[in-house]
């Protein structure tokens, strides 16, 4: 330690933060024990992966502080690409180096605490874990005039302790992250970006290591050009959590055990539901299992586009590791609904097993998009047989939403021009139109040309679940 810093710590004991005073430490060969700190006994503050919300942004954070070179740089970089960050800085880095803090913030950023000394704190007592939030927001607030208000630890582990401790220092949240960049492995430059994009997500929090990541400063190029391409903004962390909102636990939700394991499916009664049952020139377009936000997004400003309204029968592992873009799906006035939640073909699973991974599918989007889902049941493959249906239907899915219009668009080999002219053959009135949105497929290339096409001969888009509706 310093021995500015040291001093600068022996005068906060002295002040009284820590018991005893500064005359009574200076006594020649005595020393004087702090008292224990009382534990707080308010509610632990939360911890947050991801801000919740539809909204296309998310948030770059640094941990730790490099050295001084290698932080003017990464400090220009940012600035060349229009990007403000997040910095979490350690007390003793902000204590050593404080004009690099205050340059920080000079160029736009937000300073948050990364704690004292970046010491594991799931390895330390109550009294030791608030002594290191407490000493770094102490002298970063000295050193910068920063009250922070968000704590990360050096890895985005935290105990109980920790978001105990932070609350009594009156701060906000723990920060976790949705993707911490750790040093690569070889990987090219295509791959590297290509990882980076798929982490390009609503709400997003993406971490790096000043001090511990190699090529920082390379990173910064990559990440900009995922979050262009994708259509994103990155902005500071205080800024996305203002624009964020509170998430209902799954148990207040209303309809979230709509949907309910029940072995007894013997005399369950469905419908396998495969068009609309209309003569009308309308059809139901639909969009099966899950991908990122740079294709799922496309696919809805396209939607946008054309003013069509889909159904999204969505594989719930991929919504329960992204939930924004379910939200986000839900608030472009689409319908979300039940794609299971591993994918499994139904037919192969026990009924137990069935029922579990549609029930678990059920809440889990049900918490991401904070409503009772649309009650329609699509099983990957779309095989299902009469036992299968029973199965489905006995925990609370009646309506298995099937189709008649495929163009196997999941498999790469078939071109947007396959697509649509798979789907211009098949598509008649009534019909139910599946595509998916997966990822490095041509469902993207091929979307807009079968809109247009159908929109030319004078289709109409419907979701499916309103003319289900209409023919109870």
């Amino acid at each position: 330690m310093l021995p500015a810093l040291a001093a600068m710590f022996l005068g906060t004991a002295g002040c009284g933060l820590f018991g005893g005073n500064k005359d009574s430490m200076e006594n020649a060969g005595t020393s004087v024990p702090s008292p224990e700190i009382v534990r707080y006994n308010g509610e632990p503050i939360r911890a947050v992966p991801f801000v919740y919300t539809s909204g296309e942004e998310l948030s770059l954070t640094f941990n730790g502080l490099g050295d001084a070179d290698t932080m003017q740089k990464l400090l220009d970089e940012l600035d060349q690409y229009g990007i403000k960050a997040t910095f979490f800085v350690p007390g003793m880095r902000a204590a050593e180096e404080p004009e690099l803090a205050q340059e920080i913030l000079a160029r736009g950023h937000e300073i948050e605490n990364n704690t004292l000394s970046r010491l594991d704190m799931t390895k330390l007592d109550y009294q030791q874990v608030y002594k290191e939030i407490h000493l770094a927001n102490q002298v970063i607030e000295r050193e910068t005039g920063v009250v922070p208000n968000y704590l990360r630890t050096k890895s985005g582990d935290y105990t109980d302790d920790v978001r105990l401790a932070a609350a009594q220092e009156g701060m906000k949240a723990v920060v976790v992250y949705s993707l911490f960049l750790h040093n690569w492995q070889g990987e090219t430059e295509q791959e590297k970006y290509l990882y980076i994009r798929k982490y390009i997500t609503r709400g997003g929090i993406l971490t790096i290591d000043t001090q511990e990541f190699e090529t920082v400063l390379e990173a910064i190029p990559l990440i900009a050009k995922a979050a262009e391409e994708v259509g994103y903004r990155l902005i500071r962390l205080d800024e996305l959590m203002s624009h964020g909102g509170e998430r209902k636990p799954l148990e207040q939700i209303p309809g979230y055990d709509a949907v309910r394991v029940q072995p007894n499916y013997e005399n369950a009664n469905y419908r396998l539901i495969y068009d609309l049952g209309t003569d009308k020139k309308e059809v139901s377009l639909t969009f099966d299992d899950w991908g990122t936000d740079y294709t799922i997004t496309r696919i809805l400003r396209i939607l946008d586009e054309y003013d069509v309204k889909a159904t999204f029968f969505a594989r719930a592992n991929g919504v329960e590791a992204n939930p924004n873009l379910a939200k986000a799906i839900l608030d472009h006035g689409h319908d979300v609904a039940n794609h299971s939640y591993a994918h499994s073909v139904a037919t192969t699973l026990s009924v137990q097993d069935l029922q579990e991974d549609l029930v678990k599918a059920h809440q889990v989007i049900t918490e991401a998009i904070q409503q009772k889902p649309t009650m329609l049941f699509r099983p990957p493959t779309g095989e299902v047989d009469d036992k299968t249906a029973k199965v489905i239907a006995a925990i609370g899915m009646p309506d298995i939403a099937l189709y008649d219009v495929t163009a196997l668009d999941w498999d790469s080999n078939n071109s947007a021009d396959d697509i649509v002219n798979s789907v211009m053959k098949q598509t008649k009135n009534g019909s139910v139109i599946l595509l998916h949105m997966l990822d490095d497929i041509h469902t993207l290339e091929a979307l807009p040309v079968i809109l247009d096409k159908l929109q030319q001969q004078g289709y109409s888009f419907v979701k499916m679940a309103d003319r289900i509706q209409d023919q109870q």
